[in-house]
This record gives C-alpha cells, sequence and structure tokens, in this order.
C-alpha cells in the first residue's frame, strides 16, 4: 500500500518571511497523485466515498486507519484521467488538502503547517492567493489552517474507530489479484477487511454500543464499497489494454517501409 508523504516532495514550514510573496494558483491537476494507489480516508468521508471506492483498512502497530485504493499495481492511481483530471465524483480531503500538512513536533502534540514547495501551482509571481500580508497569514491562510485542523480532529476520530474494530478482532487480512487472458498477473496485498463472520460473533451489548456510535453503519458501508473493486480491476484491464495497443500501434509504424522519394 502507498506511503502517506509519497504525494509530497519537499515540505517545509509556512514562514512568514520565508514565504512572504508566496502564492497558491488554483489548479484542477491531480498528477501529483499518480505515484500512489491508495489514500487515507476520515470515516466521516466513507458515506460520501463508498459509493466510488473500495474501502479498505491499514493496519500497522501505532494504528487503524480506512484508505481508498486508487490501483492495483504499486505508484498506479487509475482514478487519474488525462491531463491530470480526476475521473471520480468525490476526492479524498488528504488529496484535498495538498500541497498543504500538518508536521508534528518531537512531542507529538504541537503541529506545524507546511507546503509542499515542489506543488506546481506555488510561485512568487503574483498567480493565485497569497500566503502572507504584512508578515501575517491571509485569509487564504487562515482557511487552510481551519481545514487541516479539522481534518486533524476527524483523523483522531478516525483512529478510534481503528481501534475499536481491532479490540474486538474484526479485521481480517485479504489481498486482490487480477488475471488476464494474456497471462499478466496482478496482486495487491497490505491491506485487512472486517469479517462478516466475526461480525455475527458479537454480542448484543457490543453491536448496541457500534450503532448508538455510527460505527455498525460505518462497517456496512466499508463491507458494500468492496463491490466497487470490480470497477478498479475493469479500469485496470482498460488500461493494460490500452498500454498494449499503444505499444502495437507505435511497433506497426516502426515497420511501415519508408516511402520512395
Amino acid at each position: 500500500m502507498a506511503r502517506q508523504m509519497l504525494m509530497y516532495e519537499s515540505v517545509v514550514p509556512l514562514n512568514s518571511k520565508l514565504h512572504a510573496d508566496t502564492c497558491i494558483e488554483p489548479t484542477n491537476n491531480y498528477e501529483f497523485t499518480s505515484g500512489t494507489n491508495a489514500v487515507p480516508l476520515m470515516a466521516v468521508e466513507i458515506p460520501q466515498a463508498a459509493g466510488e471506492f473500495a474501502i479498505v483498512f491499514s493496519v500497522n502497530e501505532q494504528e487503524v486507519i480506512p484508505v481508498v485504493i486508487l490501483g492495483i499495481q504499486n505508484e498506479q492511481n487509475l482514478f487519474l484521467g488525462e491531463n491530470g483530471q480526476w475521473k471520480s465524483q468525490y476526492i479524498p480531503a488528504f488529496i484535498r488538502r495538498y500541497p498543504f500538512v500538518f508536521a508534528a513536533a518531537e512531542d507529538k502534540k504541537t503541529l506545524t503547517l507546511c507546503v509542499d514547495e515542489k506543488h506546481a501551482g506555488v510561485n512568487a509571481e503574483g498567480r493565485g492567493q497569497r500566503l502572507f500580508e504584512d508578515e501575517k497569514p491571509t485569509e487564504f491562510t487562515q482557511n487552510v489552517l481551519k481545514f487541516l485542523e479539522n481534518y486533524q480532529k476527524e483523523y483522531e476520530r478516525t483512529k478510534v474507530l481503528g481501534k475499536h474494530l481491532q479490540e474486538h478482532d474484526l479485521l481480517e487480512p485479504t489481498q486482490v489479484e487480477v488475471a488476464f487472458p494474456s497471462g499478466s498477473k496482478f496482486k495487491l496485498a497490505g491491506f485487512h477487511v472486517v469479517s462478516r463472520e466475526k461480525m455475527k460473533k458479537l454480542t448484543g451489548e457490543t453491536l448496541s454500543a457500534m450503532v448508538a456510535s455510527n460505527e455498525l453503519e460505518l462497517i456496512y458501508m466499508h463491507l458494500n464499497s468492496l463491490r466497487n473493486l470490480e470497477h478498479v480491476k475493469n479500469q485496470l484491464e482498460g488500461f493494460i489494454e490500452g498500454s498494449e495497443g499503444a505499444s502495437e500501434t507505435a511497433a506497426d509504424s516502426s515497420e511501415q517501409p519508408a516511402e520512395e522519394s
């Protein structure tokens, strides 16, 4: 699965002097997501994302977090269209917050607002929104800060969902395998899903608590979203066929005889 900071190349803390003339030009180009096949999803986003994405869980020693699958192969985003356009209606907040991100200090409590200076919209020519005016954050920067603060709050709430899934031992590892008639095979592993069989063994008390916290609803949205894996497979098939077609066209053109002069 993808690393969280994969999209970010040169993250630096915002500084009123260093970024006195820095502006952010809005863009609908999501090419910066081309190298990731999964991104984190906040629990509050699950109802909106479940209709289009396959939602699974990333499990490590620190936390359990929902993620959306964007591609089967490493560094492959099948939801990225031509000219960097996004191919689904919903765009995860993890992507929408780019090029901004919080960096945590060693105490894990102090958060600093940072920007990826490699973002195509970052400039010092006055294009777009200024980050500072008279060494003070502009309204644009203040709104960015509010967005990331809210994102951080939702992140903490999302970790609670993951903690409960672990406490009730509801998660099981799984993988996606895709095979084509041509013999090509692809496999995506390293993620977990909720076990329906384990759900059936929960006590009435536990289920009541999950209903009250809306966790049960989110779990079934996650399970229903797994049907979207078929959509991802179909997109991969179209991508593979398109790539093979382009290769064949290139091969054909290279074999054409030269015109006589």
